[in-house]
């Protein structure tokens, strides 16, 4: 658990002209957050990376500041999917297109959803033959 501290998740996004940049390496330096990568796309265009970070509201808010100064935008994650549990048929077609195993089979062949490691991609939204995931 995170105690006094919140965890978050942040989708960050980099404009093409600061992919070079190491904003990231500057924010852990200066804000002296640690930040945990759950996901990352950069390419000539663009950089999107997804990170969880645990701290207090006020230390969040000084990392969301340094990055937005640097041109990064910053989007928070709260939860990111609803599973429709009447729907859902435990058929498992979501399970392995999940890019960072948010999703499994539990014991009893039902599927589990884990909050904490979701990063909101929508794979399994797209994977779900009987539409039972949803984006908040």
């Amino acid at each position: 658990g995170c105690g006094e501290a919140t965890c978050m998740k942040l989708r960050l996004t980099y404009p093409h002209e600061h992919v070079n940049e190491p904003i990231l390496s500057l924010a852990v330096r200066e804000v002296g957050l640690l930040l945990n990568i759950l996901e990352a796309t950069v390419n000539s265009e663009k950089g999107e990376i997804t990170v969880s970070v645990e701290a207090s509201e006020e230390r969040l808010n000084t990392l969301v500041d340094f990055l937005q100064r640097r041109g990064v935008q910053v989007e928070r994650l709260t939860q990111v999917l609803q599973v429709d549990k009447q729907k859902c048929t435990s058929c498992g077609a979501c399970v392995s297109p999940c890019p960072v195993e948010a999703i499994r089979f539990q014991p009893d062949w039902s599927v589990e959803f884990i909050e904490e490691r979701c990063i909101g991609c929508g794979i399994c939204i797209v994977a779900c033959p009987v539409r039972a995931v949803k984006l908040l």
